[in-house]
């Protein structure tokens, strides 16, 4: 990140402060973000934490006001965190900050229970102005996301008129029918392992498929297995 520049604070300069907490697995992208977020008048940064587990501790003893939160993490990501910090603080924001700028992520993360969603590619201000949205109650999407994920949107309810599954679980039943363990599929799409089986679940109740080998036909039928592994 570039040298933190003070933003413009915003308009009652009395609020109190925006109890802030970092979660991310590598420590220089945490002390950039805590140069950034200090530099502003009416940010606050209480705590850091390198992966999902130890943001439930930091956010269990600090409370924070918004919970920056890194998506790909060593054990859970932080998507699937979401609910688990907002256990210990009902009223605060998790706003994503990822390298992932694919929409499906973004959906996810808004499903989680995610109030926004700013790339790590985004310049300061953007950051800054994310985290003040979100800490005032409203939403944040990346801009460059917004209209991918429009278009993301209307693709996906078109192709939901033909296919139940969403993206996801078309990923995860492609793996399924290649012979991958759910313990597999988790590690290869940072997930847990009960998210993979959740999927599958979901996945047998949509398609009313009872049996791996009727994944498997079905999995041929559309075409999944095409670009086979080796």
């Amino acid at each position: 990140m570039t040298e933190p520049t003070p933003t413009e604070a915003p308009p009652e300069t009395n609020s109190p402060l925006i109890r802030t907490l970092i979660v991310d697995d590598h420590a220089v992208v945490r002390s950039g973000l805590r140069k950034v977020l200090e530099a502003e008048p009416d940010i606050e940064v209480v705590g850091e934490a390198g992966d999902a587990r130890y943001a439930v501790f930091e956010t269990r003893a600090k409370l924070p006001d918004v919970i920056l939160m890194d998506v790909v993490m060593p054990g859970k990501s932080g998507i699937e965190a979401i609910p688990d910090v907002l256990h210990d603080a009902p009223d605060a924001k998790v706003l994503i900050l990822s390298m992932q700028d694919d929409p499906r992520y973004v959906r996810e993360a808004f499903e989680a229970g995610a109030a926004g969603y700013v790339l790590k590619e985004a310049a300061d201000t953007d950051v800054v102005a994310a985290v003040r949205e979100v800490a005032a109650g409203g939403r944040y999407v990346h801009p460059t996301l917004g209209a991918r994920l429009v278009a993301a949107d209307a693709e996906e309810r078109k192709r939901v008129a033909q296919d139940p599954l969403s993206d996801r679980e078309r990923g995860v039943l492609r793996l399924l029918a290649l012979g991958h363990t759910n313990q597999e599929i988790a590690e290869m799409l940072y997930i847990s392992v009960r998210t993979a089986e959740t999927h599958r679940a979901h996945i047998m109740q949509k398609l009313r498929l009872t049996t791996r080998a009727e994944l498997v036909r079905y999995a041929l039928a559309q075409g999944l297995l095409n670009d086979q592994e080796q």
